[in-house]
């Protein structure tokens, strides 16, 4: 049996977006190295562009733990399906406020100021990482892009890097598209890099090595087309339905089994992902959790 799954605290393909299940092949490593270049550099803006599925997300959380070990102070937010007028206070949520600071009566923007304006004192840079930009609200995306071309001073150590899918470029402001100092295009893996990805995965979960032979990642890596996050999925349920078979290994009929499971809810989702966002009702706050 390759494992029962009761017995496993750590699934080696989980879905969750900690840094720890990163899966940095060579794209990914490059790319994190640019944006270490970018904040040492003091640089004011970066693009991350991909499509949906692969992987801008993780690379930014990875990204924010990895420009924190820089002393640098990074705020991570996701503008996806935010209604209009609350970016800047779940920005300053993410933020080291202390208690005086973040109670003061004062308008968010002038509260944010000041804390760029400390960081600035300390000649420390401060990162924020906006996610899906292209599928924010138009204040937060002008307001970021406010944050990345101004001039004062104590503006001078904000680095923006911002990710967004290849379509939703046009919705991304002009100002972050000729002032990003760097572009980062994540694309599909390839087949060796879905056989680390997997060997990775098995590791960091204590698994047996060879759980999946080389037909095996072969099929993964067509039927996923290399996408990371169908990859990730495809891996993780053809690992359960081995288990429950009590398979030594996953076998290429076993992922084609699976697949045909998973692929008319990939063609829903895809449908659901084209469908404009919806308005939003009320003051309804959504926050992505990106790690504990």
């Amino acid at each position: 049996m390759v494992r029962d799954p009761a017995s496993s605290a750590l699934h080696p393909f989980s879905g969750a977006l900690e840094p720890a299940n990163f899966f940095a092949g060579p794209a990914q490593e490059e790319a994190l190295a640019r944006l270490e270049w970018l904040v040492g550099e003091r640089q004011r803006c970066g693009l991350i562009v991909a499509e949906a599925g692969h992987g801008k997300s993780h690379l930014a959380a990875t990204a924010a733990r990895r420009l924190g070990g820089l002393t640098a102070e990074v705020a991570v937010l996701s503008l996806a399906g935010l209604p209009d007028g609350e970016w800047l206070d779940l920005l300053l949520d993410r933020l080291p406020l202390d208690a005086a600071s973040r109670s003061e009566a004062i308008r968010p923007w002038l509260k944010l100021e000041n804390r760029l304006r400390e960081n600035t004192l300390l000649d420390r840079p401060t990162v924020l990482l906006v996610d899906d930009i292209d599928r924010g609200p138009d204040d937060a995306r002008d307001g970021v892009a406010r944050l990345a071309a101004a001039a004062e001073p104590r503006f001078g150590t904000v680095v923006v890097i911002a990710t967004a899918r290849p379509e939703g470029l046009a919705a991304v402001p002009d100002t972050l598209r000729r002032r990003a100092a760097v572009r980062i295009d994540l694309p599909a893996w390839t087949e060796p890099e879905v056989a680390a990805y997997l060997a990775a995965g098995l590791e960091r979960a204590g698994r047996e090595a060879g759980v999946f032979p080389p037909a095996a990642i072969a099929t993964i890596w067509r039927f996923a087309a290399g996408v990371p996050e169908v990859t990730r999925r495809l891996a993780h349920l053809a690992v359960a339905a081995a288990d429950a078979e009590g398979l030594e290994r996953v076998e290429a009929a076993t992922i084609e089994r699976v697949w045909r499971e998973l692929s008319p809810l990939e063609a829903l989702q895809a449908a659901l992902a084209s469908q404009p966002e919806p308005a939003a009702i009320g003051r309804f706050r959504a926050v992505r959790r990106l790690w504990g």
